[in-house]
């Protein structure tokens, strides 16, 4: 019998999603599902949800929840991450509203720019922290990552603990799907290979048999919400895997203080997450009072990879999903010690990366911008350097678009001060 441990299982919709998938296989049925929130009102929902989900598929885990990071740790086979560390109040809020009077405007800000930077900087220690527990209580346990800024987080991780681990995102084969609908293709119908950074992977083949689709795509008519994604399409022959509302911070050519042009004809939706958060927060209410009434709770399989991982390191049966690793020659144009996104394959033996050579040097070019603020935000994290803050941020292709020099360091300096206690190391 697995334990699998939920850290962060507050965040009840994604939980109950990877609850849900996971009992979804007999083999896994019976496991222990040991669920860890620091907010006991979400926890206590997240609970419920599980039962309600273990009856509706039939199955009969031992379920635990609790406030204790390491009881749920102890002793575990797999454990999933899904926390945001300073929550949407303050620390987004912060990340959003003191870059845009500097006249810094941002989308998700989960993943590179300021608002990543910064995110990094509060996510890391605690992931550090959960990985010494890991060591100490569960040294054979595989951790699946689903914290952002994935590849930075992911990075950390490799060079300070030695933990089994591998970041998830959905992006992938998300975008895989959306492709095929503007294609008008079955999704089944589609082979494809992806390879490159979180965020900023590109398809390096999109076909269906032996039909190379991309001439296709390269005429389909970009929707009003992925006008981004077709345009560097244009210029660069490839298509990105992460959401246009996403890419449009990670470069310096589409948000423009001075070019509300840009932001209209692209479509750019400019404080994105904050609307998104505040939308669920009205919405939770409703949503809790929902997920926790009586009656059947109905479950299908998502795509989400973290069952299909668990599944096949517990029964052998091989699963195959994008996962992001140490570069470690799986990419040769990127460098060795990065993080990458790429085919992997996990089965009994563990999680298995798959080498895919070098990228079109213009694709390789464009993320290394995006890795060299990724290393710095890491090397700050992992050795407390305010000065690698300030360069992170100077490097980071937006932000130097927009600020200067004495701009980004007044601006890091005042985030810094904002955040406080939660980036204590840096102060």
């Amino acid at each position: 019998m697995a334990k699998i441990a939920f850290i962060g299982a507050g965040s009840v919709v994604f939980a109950k999603n990877l609850i849900g998938d996971v009992l979804s296989y007999p083999e896994l049925a019976d496991s222990e599902l040991a669920l860890m929130d620091i907010d006991e009102e979400r926890l206590r929902t997240a609970e419920r949800v599980a039962h309600r989900l273990a009856a509706a598929v039939d199955a009969r885990p031992s379920i635990t929840a609790t406030t204790d990071r390491r009881a749920a740790v102890d002793g575990a086979d797999h454990v999933i991450t899904m926390f945001q560390i300073g929550g949407y109040r303050p620390s987004t809020v912060i990340d959003f509203e003191i870059p845009a009077r500097y006249g810094l405007r941002q989308t998700i800000a989960d993943t590179l720019g300021i608002g990543g930077i910064m995110r990094a900087q509060r996510t890391i220690p605690v992931l550090l922290e959960l990985c010494d527990e890991i060591e100490e209580l569960a040294a054979d346990a595989h951790l699946l990552q689903y914290v952002n800024p994935m590849a930075m987080n992911r990075w950390a991780v490799g060079r300070a603990t030695r933990v089994k681990t591998v970041g998830l995102c959905h992006s992938v084969h998300g975008t895989a799907k959306q492709l095929a609908r503007d294609l008008a293709v079955p999704i089944d119908d589609i082979d494809y290979l992806a390879a490159g950074i979180n965020h900023m992977a590109f398809y390096l083949r999109f076909a269906r048999g032996a039909e190379d689709l991309y001439p296709r795509l390269r005429e389909v008519a970009p929707p009003d919400w992925n006008r981004v994604r077709y345009e560097v399409l244009k210029h660069f022959g490839y298509f990105v895997t992460e959401s246009s509302e996403h890419f449009a911070e990670y470069v310096p050519w589409f948000i423009k203080a001075d070019r509300p042009d840009l932001v209209e004809r692209f479509n750019i939706p400019l404080d994105e997450y904050l609307r998104r958060c505040e939308e669920q927060i009205a919405d939770w209410e409703r949503m809790r009072e929902s997920l926790e009434e009586d009656g059947a709770l109905t479950h299908s399989r998502t795509d989400e990879y973290g069952s299909g991982i668990i599944h096949a390191i517990e029964t052998g049966i091989p699963y195959a999903f994008y996962g992001n690793v140490p570069n470690a020659g799986l990419i040769d144009n990127l460098p060795p010690d990065c993080c990458v996104e790429v085919p992997c394959t996990a089965d009994a033996n563990g999680i298995t990366p798959h080498a895919v050579g070098a990228l079109p040097p213009q694709l390789a070019s464009l993320m290394t911008t995006n890795i060299n603020v990724q290393r710095l935000a890491v090397e700050a994290a992992l050795t407390g350097s305010r000065e690698h803050v300030y360069h992170a941020a100077m490097l980071d292709p937006h932000t130097a678009a927009e600020l200067s020099l004495d701009q980004i360091v007044e601006l890091v300096d005042e985030l810094l001060g904002a955040h406080g206690k939660t980036l204590a190391q840096l102060q």
